[in-house]
């Protein structure tokens, strides 16, 4: 029989409106058939519904590390709420009674498998033989090149304008000019700027505090001039290259606004596989810069002390038909695993996955992966923050001696040579999680280990940390999920 969990079947589902009302299917008792195959890979049954016959679902896992779930219901959702309902009936201990796979899923099983075997014959057949390099259009490629390169500068019309304007004079029309520059950098392939250029504008037409919104406002055109030149120089070197190679060491392509395949990522060396990854924290959050909401998770790799982030972008328009991602509270087993080209936090992505449950072990092994001294750490995040490109918001792993509060009532976390890092929230990262820090037993905010969040407080200058977990004996505590 197969072996899932309760967070592995939510991770599979669309929404979280999608759990609800799968789980609803199973408390209203709306399956009126559960079934299983001989081999316990496939669970099948019928469930009712609003139409005139019950809906006949299905979940195989004749690929445990990729089910395929199936419903003859009329909606768009992947996997629909009558498929991810057999599952929770399932794991929830509803009895499925043994019965003989259905002829259409031993037709597309049968499929299926012709399919693998020829990918498996072709990959056969090949093995040996240099992969062939994927053609690529190098006209069109130069194309749209050189139309970055017009669109950085026309960018860098605008904002140098703006510097010699003073942001005090930034008006209504103004304002109109830089977001009819928005919209043409669409035209120009850079939709990396386009986000940039929307978030300045965004800080100048809705600060409410001024002096603040203008400090990080100017921040922001420094970021925009750094892109511009570092975009500058990697589209020219790329165009004096015969083979327009893209970099896949630093994130320039990704700001610039490349979409990396998987082949990709593979192709340079950047996937490794049979990894086993543990969440730590999860966020999700508007980014109306973007224009999208983006979900992104923090993972422990158990052979290394990387801490890797999954990104998930659902733009406005098309997010109700997205899948949204989730905490997940069980350890991923990972086939392949794709790294993003960075430097901390790395961006990961996976096409194939399996689950098992958590364990104190698996708990336990985590904070020998923490940093031990503050000054290295915070040597770390500044030697990070002079990237203007970098991610302003590194997160690391730390240990903790003790969690107090100052005189003047923050909360500081000390290492065990007594050095302190100031805790603080992160408003344009979501949910404040300091507050939460009183309610903790005492004896998880001693001899601990956290994972935070940095952010460098351009106001006052301060480098804080945000408090998104705590580790303890086999606990894993979310501030944050």
């Amino acid at each position: 029989m197969i072996e899932i969990t309760e967070s592995y079947v939510d991770s599979l589902a669309p929404n979280s409106a999608a759990i609800k009302n799968a789980q609803g299917l199973v408390k209203k008792r709306s399956f009126v058939q559960l079934n299983h195959s001989e081999d316990g890979a496939l669970l099948f049954g019928e469930c009712s519904g609003s139409g005139k016959s019950n809906y006949e679902c299905s979940a195989d896992f004749i690929h445990p590390e990729k089910p395929v779930l199936r419903c003859s219901c009329p909606s768009r959702q992947l996997p629909c709420k009558h498929a991810l309902g057999l599952l929770y009936a399932y794991i929830q201990g509803e009895k499925f009674v043994v019965a003989t796979i259905p002829e259409d899923i031993v037709a597309k099983r049968e499929k299926a498998e012709k399919r693998e075997e020829k990918k498996t014959k072709e990959a056969a057949e090949g093995e040996g033989t240099p992969a062939k390099p994927k053609k690529v259009n190098k006209s069109a490629l130069k194309k749209k090149i050189q139309a970055q390169l017009e669109g950085l500068d026309l960018l860098e019309k605008l904002t140098l304008s703006l510097v010699r304007g003073g942001l005090g004079t930034i008006d209504n029309k103004v304002l109109k000019t830089i977001n009819e520059h928005i919209k043409q950098l669409g035209n120009y392939y850079l939709s990396g700027a386009q986000a940039e250029l929307r978030l300045f504008a965004l800080l100048i037409g809705k600060a409410k505090d001024r002096e603040v919104g203008y400090t990080y406002a100017m921040d922001q055109l420094t970021l925009i001039h750094a892109f511009i030149k570092k975009g500058r120089a990697h589209l020219t070197a790329r165009l004096a290259d015969p083979d327009l190679a893209l970099d896949h060491e630093s994130t320039i392509e990704e700001w610039l606004g490349h979409a990396w395949q998987l082949a990709e990522l593979k192709q340079f060396g950047l996937m490794t596989e049979q990894v086993e990854l543990v969440q730590l924290a999860f966020i999700s959050m508007d980014n109306p810069a973007r224009q999208e909401f983006v979900d992104v998770g923090y993972w422990v790799e158990k052979e290394s002390n990387d801490i890797h982030r999954t990104v998930q972008y659902r733009p406005y328009k098309a997010a109700k038909h997205m899948h949204e991602d989730d905490s997940f509270f069980d350890v991923a087993l990972v086939k392949a695993l794709y790294r993003y080209p960075g430097d901390y936090n790395r961006r990961v992505r996976w096409d194939e996955m399996t689950s098992r449950p958590i364990t104190p072990q698996d708990v336990a092994a985590i904070p020998a992966k923490a940093h031990q001294s503050y000054a290295e750490v915070i040597k770390l995040v500044k030697n990070q923050l002079k990237n203007p490109l970098a991610d302003k918001h590194p997160v690391m792993l730390l240990h903790v001696a003790d969690i107090r509060q100052t005189d003047q009532g923050q909360f500081a976390i000390t290492d065990q040579s007594g050095q302190q890092l100031m805790l603080d929230n992160i408003v344009k990262r979501c949910h404040e999680t300091v507050s939460l820090l009183r309610f903790l037993p005492a004896d998880s905010l001693t001899d601990t280990t956290m994972l935070v969040m940095f952010e460098h407080q351009l106001e006052s200058g301060r480098l804080v940390a945000k408090p998104l977990s705590i580790i303890k004996g086999a606990d894993i505590i979310r501030l944050l999920y």
